[in-house]
């Protein structure tokens, strides 16, 4: 096995981006109320149906969040097949007028990925077992084979809906790569068996949280994209601080800014827009 790949499989499914905007409050109050009508009467328009995403297939949605705290206002989180298909969403909201007065603080830009720690290890048993040599081209024909298997099985929680929970907390994280600690140096075994026991704190949560893991190597600054949906905020507390004293957290971890909102379905946004003139 020392002689096995040291890179565990993964599928991947629907690309994200997450998009943080501060609002023009003060440009925006003195507009009269008529203008504002008419701006939001577009944006319901532009937004309703990219929120609602499809009706049979995947579903390729687009989620709207009342942002708390001074990193911005509002958060949109995309889900769509493909980068190109991401791209599409973006410019579409960039078009309309309402952008006016929403500034980007922030993006995210990643893909649903499910790591295979496990049928990585069986499959590169079973291959090394069978006589093939890795990276051969019997070996690739069983990987793909293995990883068109997982993807069927898995095209649920590759392509997922956007929970409707009240709550999201988004985050960015890393493993560490530094001198005397780092990720990718440590085998794949012992890697395997922290991810292990890192997941079934998770599990212990399951009906609590709803957890989207999205990788984003060479696509963002952060190695992986986490998000958190759940109608009790507290959760997100909870859930965390116990996984930190997970052996792959407490040692490996490293986390970026954290960024939480309220569910704001694109019905409410008039609504809350046209109070600020009361």
């Amino acid at each position: 096995m020392s002689e096995m790949p040291e890179v565990p499989l993964t599928i991947e499914g629907s690309a994200a981006l997450h998009q943080m905007f501060r609002f023009k409050w003060r440009a925006w109050a003195r507009l009269d109320c008529f203008h504002q009508k008419r701006i939001l009467s577009e944006a319901v328009a532009v937004l309703s149906p990219l929120e609602a995403g499809s009706a049979e297939g995947r579903p390729n949605q687009t989620a709207l969040y009342s942002q708390i705290g001074h990193k911005g206002d509002l958060l949109l989180i995309h889900f769509r097949d493909t980068l190109e298909d991401l791209n599409q969403a973006e410019i579409a909201i960039a078009r309309i007028e309402l952008t006016e007065y929403l500034e980007i603080q922030h993006s995210y830009l990643s893909v649903v990925e499910l790591g295979l720690y496990e049928s990585t290890a069986k499959a590169y048993r079973a291959l090394s077992e069978e006589g093939h040599a890795p990276h051969s081209p019997e070996w690739n024909r069983g990987i793909l084979d293995v990883l068109n298997r997982q993807r069927a099985a898995m095209e649920p929680r590759l392509y997922p809906r956007i929970p409707s929970s009240k709550y999201i907390c988004f985050y960015p994280m890393d493993r560490k790569r530094g001198e005397s600690k780092n990720w990718y140096t440590v085998p794949m075994a012992d890697r395997q068996r922290m991810m292990h026991e890192h997941g079934m704190v998770g599990r212990r949560y399951a009906d609590e949280v709803r957890q989207i893991i999205t990788g984003s190597i060479g696509l963002d600054d952060w190695e992986w994209g986490v998000d958190l949906f759940a109608d009790d905020p507290l959760v997100f507390k909870r859930l965390i601080y116990e996984m930190r004293f997970d052996e792959v957290s407490a040692v490996y971890a490293l986390f970026g800014a954290f960024y939480v909102g309220v569910r704001l379905p694109v019905a409410n946004l008039t609504r809350m827009l046209l109070a600020v003139n009361g």
